[in-house]
């Protein structure tokens, strides 16, 4: 459903309030999980039949541009995203066998990063955290 920040967030980035802008925004909000273009392509045919793949990847790279939407790269070769304002932030753990992604925070991990920072005179502004590994699903089998 769409939501009125979704409006709210397209106008902030100077963006024209489009339906498939609007789509797409609404359909990450729902996804508990970092879509790939193509993921959110073939959910959307599911409801809208005037979008293409084209606009899907047009859309995503405006989103980003602007900041309302964050792509990632989990080290697949396939570019996910998600939406910048659905959680506070996050780090993620990313099992190389199944792809599976877990989001976590850590105090301790951002107050050590910020000491980083500051020991070598750096003003930090952001950052990515990803570590790989296989999860226990993985390793059961």
């Amino acid at each position: 459903m769409e939501t009125p920040d979704n409006r709210q967030q397209l106008k902030a980035g100077n963006l024209k309030v489009t339906p498939q802008r609007l789509a797409i925004l609404t359909l990450l909000g729902k996804i508990n999980a970092h879509p790939d273009a193509d993921e959110l392509y073939f959910e959307l045919r599911k409801t809208e039949d005037n979008v293409s793949r084209a606009t899907v990847y047009r859309v995503l790279d405006a989103l980003v541009e602007n900041s309302i939407v964050r792509k990632l790269e989990f080290g697949d070769g396939r570019a996910r995203y998600e939406m910048r304002t659905s959680a506070s932030h996050h780090d993620h753990l990313i099992c190389i066998d199944c792809g599976k992604v877990e989001e976590f925070f850590n105090e301790e991990i951002e107050s050590l990063q910020v000491s980083i920072a500051k020991k070598f005179d750096f003003k930090l502004e952001r950052h990515v955290h990803q570590l790989f590994g296989i999860c226990q699903d993985c390793l059961n089998k």
